[in-house]
């Protein structure tokens, strides 16, 4: 009895405490409510008005757009390069914008514009496929578990689910509709865009309809515009981009290998910039200022607002040295020899020809042309900038140089200048003589040698100069600095140099060996350096000594621009803001005399009455021309030749022909260079001397010039 009623007690206590704790825990609950309202409270009235200001809160962004790239003009004002107007469709794409968004302003407007000239990868239709939510849901209950978790159980992330899902839609091999493929072109090129960044939908072949259909719907479009692109145009034919150079279009963008420069300087990575020689080496000045333009976004990141807060300026427009008319003339004359030596069998395997026109007196160039010949194919395609870039044994066309350093070292003189026209014969070796036979000559003077190219009077007039000791058949000795000393030589004139030319990609030309591998010298070829038959000089080179000669001895910078300004807006005028001043590189140092020693060797060339004399077809040509005619031995290999059974892959023997001249003789205002190289020796012909010719004749015609 007792028990029963102590254990009634212990019920009766403890159902006494247990409201106790719960009023205890309801009272703390209460109280963290009531914090909890109080503040919220005190959160609304206080700062209520800031935080709605927040979510309504604007932000301004500006951003660039692209403007016309500057003009290029002949010297006569011609358009050589100019910028043809397009319509564009346009995207700014938000700071936020979703898959799901790209997916339905692509599907939209693809009903309003189509675009055929691309396709889209099968990479590019599963990621617009994948873009609409449902047809995501669909393919990813398709895949199995393995490819949505883990062996541990644990979700894959979601890139590799996706890819997985982009495979697996690729290969279903899904059909799409024309307009779906669009639909995928437009969504590639807006997933691609950064935030804020204007793009083009469409730039190329936009249709009126198109134009007008877009801007009706463009309320249902966010981000969509219409605007204007430009391309660049050539009205005088476009053989000149060979020199001009290329632009890159916007879906290329900047150039990988120079990335982090262009966009340090503000560009944006879709922007077009010059690829190549003048478009590329003036690209500071052809690229313009941006327009720029405010946008202005609400805090979920879509665009409200668009104003143009500078328009912007077009690109500086660059007057060139180039005549039109006379540019395609001598490109024309240089395609036309260049054939008929294909057809006569004697350019079989010449890499291709070149031909340079520049005005002696500034270094202004007024045409060059050049063309590469695929030996394999047969096929000839234009290639202007190998007058920088490609370098050949030029032959004996340097011959005024080596004469002017025997004068200006006084090793000869304007008035004793004879030497024997003896060979010269080293142990071991061929003779070396001239072309005309042994005996032709007992001796010559400068002038007549240069006037029949005696390869004897330079290698002669070399020993002289070294003060070699030789001995014929037995000994010759010169001293180690003999490449030295005549490399300086033919460099006061520019060869073997860089010119300087405003073109990127200038090469200096290629030095022969000067020793042995056992460190000797090789003598030998001192002897053929001599004549222009061991070095190697690029065709702007033989321009700019050909020049300096012409000019009485002043080494001038050739180059393509002459001025640059900005075209007005009716595209009628140019100011000029800049004009190029002639550069002299170098004064060669010889007196009146001696420098009429080598003109007079050159106008003989042309004009001389010696039987051996090498350019006499030119006599008859108005005004008068003086020049040099060389020619050098070279060698064809054929690689694929010792491949092949049965086939003999032995050097197969040609010549490089050349000419360098300048006319009129007495006070010249225009001086050429033509090379063909690697012609049939036996078939050598009057090539260069034909281009010559009407390069000559052309430009005095085109310039109304009348010899006294």
């Amino acid at each position: 009895m007792n028990f029963l009623q102590n254990n009634n007690h212990k019920s009766d206590r403890k159902a006494a405490e247990t409201p106790i704790r719960m009023k205890i825990i309801l009272g703390v609950i209460f109280i963290l409510f009531a914090m909890l309202i109080g503040q919220l409270a005190y959160l609304q009235l206080i700062y209520g008005s800031r935080f709605h200001s927040e979510v309504q809160k604007t932000d301004d962004t500006v951003v660039t757009s692209a403007v016309p790239r500057g003009i290029m003009y002949d010297d006569k004002g011609r358009v050589l390069v100019g910028n043809k107007a397009n319509n564009a469709i346009t995207y700014t794409k938000g700071s936020s914008v979703t898959s799901k968004q790209i997916y339905n302003i692509s599907t939209a407007l693809s009903q309003y514009i189509t675009i055929s000239n691309e396709k889209p990868t099968a990479l590019q239709l599963a990621a617009y496929y994948l873009g609409n939510s449902r047809n995501y849901a669909k393919e990813y209950a398709k895949l199995p578990k393995s490819q949505k978790y883990d062996s541990d159980g644990n979700e894959l992330s979601n890139s590799t689910v996706y890819s997985t899902l982009e495979k697996q839609v690729i290969k279903n091999k899904r059909h799409y509709t024309s307009r779906e493929k669009t639909a995928a072109l437009i969504f590639n090129k807006i997933s691609g865009a950064y935030s804020l960044s204007t793009i083009y939908i469409k730039n190329q072949n936009l249709t009126d309809k198109e134009v007008a259909l877009v801007g009706e719907h463009l309320s249902e479009l966010p981000g969509v515009g219409i605007g204007t692109d430009w391309e660049r145009t050539y009205p005088n034919g476009s053989s000149i981009k060979t020199i001009i150079g290329s632009v890159s279009s916007e879906k290329a963008g900047l150039p990988s290998e120079k990335l982090q420069y262009y966009l340090a300087q503000g560009y944006s990575r879709n922007d077009r910039v010059g690829t190549s020689y003048l478009e590329k080496e003036y690209e500071a000045l052809l690229k313009g200022s941006k327009t720029e333009s405010k946008l202005t976004t609400k805090s979920n990141g879509k665009v409200t607002q668009t104003k143009t807060v500078y328009k912007g300026q077009a690109g500086a427009s660059l007057i060139l040295t180039l005549d039109s008319k006379y540019q395609a003339k001598v490109q024309k004359k240089l395609k036309s020899v260049y054939s008929s030596a294909l057809s006569a069998g004697a350019a079989h395997y010449s890499s291709g020809a070149f031909a340079i026109a520049l005005d002696p007196n500034t270094g202004a160039i007024k045409a060059v042309a050049g063309l590469d010949h695929n030996v394999k194919t047969n096929k000839i395609t234009d290639d202007a900038l190998g007058i920088i870039n490609q370098s050949f044994v030029m032959g004996s066309v340097v011959k005024g140089a080596q004469v002017a350093g025997g004068l200006i070292n006084k090793v000869i003189t304007p008035s004793s200048n004879t030497l024997p026209d003896t060979p010269i014969y080293l142990p071991g070796t061929p003779v070396k003589k001239s072309v005309y036979p042994i005996g032709t000559f007992s001796s010559l003077d400068a002038e007549t040698a240069l006037e029949v190219s005696s390869n004897i009077y330079m290698m002669q007039l070399t020993l002289r100069w070294l003060n070699a000791k030789y001995t014929p058949k037995t000994y010759i000795h010169m001293p180690s600095d003999a490449f030295d000393i005549l490399r300086r030589n033919f460099a006061m004139f520019g060869l073997g140099q860089k010119t300087g030319i405003d073109l990127p990609g200038e090469i200096s030309g290629i030095q022969g060996k000067s020793y042995n591998s056992s460190g000797q010298l090789l003598s030998g070829s001192v002897l053929d350096e001599s004549y222009g038959n061991y070095d190697a000089y690029t065709p702007i080179q033989l321009a700019q000594y050909i020049s300096t000669i012409a000019n009485g001895g002043y080494r001038m910078q050739p180059y393509l621009v002459q001025s640059v300004g900005q075209t007005n807006s009716s595209g009628t005028k140019v100011s000029i803001n800049y004009s190029k001043t002639p550069n002299v590189q170098f004064r060669i140092p010889w007196t009146s005399s001696e420098l009429n020693v080598i003109k007079t060797g050159m106008y003989r060339v042309v004009h001389g009455t010696n039987a051996w004399g090498t350019a006499h077809t030119l006599k008859s040509v108005k005004p008068s021309i003086s020049g040099k005619t060389g020619t050098a031995q070279t060698f064809y290999y054929d690689a694929s030749a010792s491949k092949k059974k049965n086939s003999s892959s032995d050097p197969i023997e040609l010549i490089n022909a050349t000419f360098v001249g300048f006319a009129p003789s007495n006070k010249p205002k225009l001086a050429v260079v033509v090379v063909f190289p690697g012609l049939d020796p036996n078939l050598e012909g009057t090539y260069t001397l034909q281009v010559a010719k009407e390069m000559v004749e052309d430009y005095f015609k085109l310039n109304k010039y009348a010899e006294n």
